[in-house]
């Protein structure tokens, strides 16, 4: 039997990268998974197709975390899982950044965490669990250029914790993670920046998605129910 059988599980930002493989594994072990997007339809439709190819439901929703999360309840019949992954990176010297700049991160890095988590917490199953995707750079200090995107996966560190007492007597936990460099789409193990990341890990290589989404798969089973509050990189060691 699989380790997530008869679970419901919400991936935002699920149409590609980290998410995309997050939504995938979690089909594997069992679940029923949707996904939001933003924009790309077509690669939404295709990581539902997926999901569905291991004989688990699909889902795919362009709405915020908020209202995602209680149409998955609808669609699904109740919530078990939160992975709060959509996120956006806007790099630049600070004195570069615009306020645009600023309001769009925080919306979309903090502001859309903190209520979709809020939406959960209402929803979610006794037992429940709520992952969020941070950042390396909030552990160990990035190259310049990184201000806000770092500022705005820190806030989520205060999320975590508090909302990680605030639930647990339910027996949900709430978690972090923080992935180091990754290879996707947006950051390529072969693109201009990556080798000093690359020379900046324990590893001295990149992480694959399917090893972050290894991680989540953990952290939502029953073997990870004493694990809560907790931060956990996977980053090679860049932070080490």
């Amino acid at each position: 039997m699989s380790s997530l059988n008869g679970r419901t599980a919400l991936v935002t930002g699920g149409s590609r990268g980290i998410g995309a493989a997050v939504a995938l594994r979690l089909a594997q072990e069992g679940a029923d998974v949707a996904i939001t997007y933003v924009r790309n339809e077509e690669a939404a439709r295709e990581v539902v197709q997926k999901i569905e190819s291991t004989g688990r439901r699909g889902l795919a929703l362009r709405m915020d975390a908020a209202g995602a999360v209680e149409r998955t309840a609808e669609e699904f019949g109740g919530l078990d899982i939160l992975v709060n992954n959509a996120g956006i990176g806007v790099l630049g010297p600070i004195g570069d950044l615009s306020v645009e700049d600023v309001d769009r991160t925080l919306d979309v890095n903090v502001r859309e965490v903190f209520l979709g988590s809020r939406a959960a917490a209402g929803v979610l199953r006794d037992g429940g669990r709520i992952i969020s995707t941070g950042s390396g750079l909030t552990q160990y200090a990035g190259g310049p250029g990184g201000t806000l995107y770092a500022m705005s996966k820190s806030a989520l560190t205060g999320l975590t914790k508090s909302l990680a007492r605030e639930l647990g007597g339910r027996g949900i936990t709430v978690n972090l993670i923080h992935p180091g460099p990754i290879d996707t789409d947006l950051n390529p193990a072969d693109g201009p920046y990556a080798e000093p990341q690359r020379a900046g890990t324990a590893l001295g290589r990149f992480g694959t998605r399917d090893e972050v989404a290894s991680l989540v798969a953990y952290l939502v089973s029953e073997d990870a129910g004493y694990v809560t509050g907790a931060e956990i990189g996977v980053d090679g060691g860049h932070a080490a």
